[in-house]
């Protein structure tokens, strides 16, 4: 039988859960940023969302793949070398939203093992967690999910505690004592 979090934990398991949330919500935009950037760069379009520079505010700049570059490339890394080359100036969102994404990432996981070391959840629970930021809108249903497992999980221990204080009073209460023999 798994081991339960202990009432003392249960604020931090709040403050945990909330910063789930929000590592959550975020790092699930963020993946769906990524994924419509991965759409844009690496089908026939071939394009990258830059700042300023040459093309104004906001732009698409073309990316030049090279002539070995076939779409299934991406699938099998060492197949051959695909170049793909930007021709845009300014700020590179495309690239920000990936280096943005793997670091926040990193805070994502960081929330997972918080709520799931406090929760003690079993392991395979983690690996679900962590999932949520690498497969598309996962982390949203997780989000979802998690917290209402979680708030239902310390609603009802909350409401149980004060009866097993009670039974466990009225017992240390009824067993006689040295003195009471």
């Amino acid at each position: 039988m798994p081991r339960e979090p202990k009432l003392a934990s249960f604020p931090a398991i709040r403050g945990a859960l909330r910063f789930y949330q929000i590592c959550s919500i975020i790092t699930g935009t963020m993946l769906l940023l990524l994924l419509a950037e991965m759409i844009l760069k690496y089908t026939p379009i071939h394009v990258e969302l830059f700042a300023g520079g040459s093309g104004g505010f906001l732009w698409f700049a073309p990316v030049i793949a090279g002539a070995d570059c076939q779409w299934w490339s991406l699938f099998l890394p060492m197949t051959n070398e695909c170049e793909m080359v930007s021709v845009g100036d300014g700020f590179n969102i495309s690239l920000f939203i990936l280096v943005a994404h793997g670091w926040f990432y990193v805070v994502y996981l960081f929330s997972c093992f918080r709520v799931w070391s406090l929760m003690r959840w079993p392991f395979g629970r983690f690996i679900m967690l962590a999932l949520g930021g690498i497969v598309p809108f996962l982390s949203f249903f997780m989000e979802s999910r998690v917290a209402g497992e979680v708030r239902g999980y310390l609603a009802r221990r909350e409401d149980a505690e004060p009866q097993t204080q009670t039974e466990h009073s009225t017992l240390t209460h009824s067993i006689p004592t040295e003195n009471q023999r």
